[in-house]
């Protein structure tokens, strides 16, 4: 549950005690929410404002979300006549006893299969126990966070023993040229490689993609055959369509070709990256420098987005662009990466990383610097920098942004904590004896 959602835990006398969950992440960790519909009844207008940004989330893209004021009562006296939709959202100011008394009422024009989520300004233990005893999903304590909203819709209509869904990092340049297909297809390989988790590059360059290129594959097969029917795409299907780099990382190749023009359906690519996300926990999408509805898509509505930039005017003005629509439509997300590419090309006048970050409010997580040797030799022998120079800085800052993508650094810092922890325990211990 959420940070003011109720967790049960027994006493030493068995009682049973109300301890507040701990604190929702301000970015909601949560699954995409199936189609569902729902509709929430509130009695305060911050609620309300609170779930209406929940909405606009694009976790919640496929559901369809309505609201009202008014409460239990309001939402008794809308269904006496119509249908109630997969989800009801109830907010309540009433104590322990009126609202179980409304929810009763609610319960007799509810279809079967409802779900109901209530949000109370009651924090009592008694309570969660006779709404849950009544069936209710989620009962979470006001005041409430977008995040925690998302999160609890995720909870309900996501089943746990599955596993974490796939997430997927889209990765675009912000001009043709900056090396996003590079620094997607070496991250990739970073991410494999240290984490030894299963990730998937879906190339969606298909006239010009170079992802088969890079990995010296040439698959018959790839994600163009995936796109053309994506209804007929299942687990089966999906293993034959891969090309396997290694162990951990797998390649759903473009096409390459000139034969067809490629206009994908957002649609298609939606149910595809659906399927990887099912079976594979990291999907790298390289993207093509383009702004069409599928591509724009597929940014928009990515776990993880990394920009790819050049220290020019250009890159800069389509960077700046970029993150603007980036905040405006993703406002519960994290910022983009910004990896700033070919840093100190000889006799190129260039803005420092300093301009170029201050420029476009975000400051570069990463920066390479220009290696046509290193990056050349690795193109033309289809291997990646790790693979060719694994000392050299590229192939450390591949690794760094890999890092930054999977938490491992954070990882590793809450595990270097927590094996200290009885050390720096006892040295605290004897302090204070002292």
């Amino acid at each position: 549950m959420g940070d003011a959602a109720y967790s049960l835990n027994l006493a030493a006398g068995g009682d049973a005690v109300y301890e507040p969950a701990e604190p929702a992440s301000e970015t909601p960790r949560a699954r995409p929410i199936p189609r569902v519909n729902i509709r929430a009844f509130c009695e305060d207008q911050e609620t309300a404002a609170v779930i209406q940004k929940a909405s606009e989330d694009r976790r919640l893209s496929k559901a369809h979300v309505s609201m009202q004021m008014g409460g239990v009562q309001a939402a008794v006296a809308f269904y006496k006549n119509a249908s109630t939709p997969n989800l009801i959202i109830i907010e309540s100011l009433l104590d322990r006893r009126d609202l179980l008394v409304d929810l009763d009422r609610l319960s007799e024009v509810c279809d079967a299969g409802t779900k109901v989520v209530v949000i109370g300004h009651v924090n009592d233990v008694l309570l969660y126990r006779e709404l849950v005893r009544r069936g209710v999903s989620e009962y979470v304590v006001a005041p409430v966070k977008v995040a925690q909203i998302i999160e609890s819709i995720s909870t309900i209509y996501t089943d746990p023993q599955t596993g974490p869904i796939g997430q997927v990092i889209a990765f675009v340049g912000a001009k043709g040229g900056s090396g996003s297909s590079t620094v997607c297809h070496n991250t990739a390989f970073a991410i494999a490689t240290s984490s030894k988790t299963d990730v998937v590059i879906a190339d969606l360059d298909l006239p010009f993609g170079t992802a088969g290129l890079d990995f010296n594959q040439d698959p018959l097969q790839g994600i163009a055959d995936a796109l053309a029917s994506p209804e007929r795409l299942d687990e089966v299907l999906l293993d034959r369509l891969l090309s396997r780099c290694s162990d951990h990382l797998s390649l759903f190749a473009a096409p390459g070709s000139l034969d067809r023009p490629y206009d994908l359906d957002p649609v298609a690519c939606e149910t595809v990256l659906d399927v990887v996300r099912e079976n594979v926990p990291w999907i790298a999408v390289d993207l093509p420098h383009l702004w069409t509805a599928w591509a724009k898509q597929m940014v928009l509505r990515a776990d993880h987005v990394v920009i790819t930039a050049v220290p020019d005017l250009a890159n800069l003005r389509n960077t700046k662009n970029l993150i603007d629509q980036l905040k405006a439509s993703r406002p519960n997300d994290r910022p983009p990466i910004l990896v700033l590419n070919e840093v100190g090309m000889p006799k190129r006048p260039e803005i420092s990383v300093k301009d170029f970050g201050h420029a476009v409010e975000l400051e570069p997580k990463i920066v390479i610097d220009f290696d046509a040797q290193l990056f050349g030799t690795a193109a033309n022998n289809g291997q990646m920098i790790e693979e060719v120079s694994d000392k050299s800085k590229a192939a450390e800052a591949f690794r760094t942004l890999a890092n930054l993508l999977t938490n491992k650094s954070e990882q590793k810092s809450e595990k270097a904590s927590s094996l200290l922890a009885p050390i720096l325990a006892r040295l605290r211990l004897s302090m204070t004896r002292a």
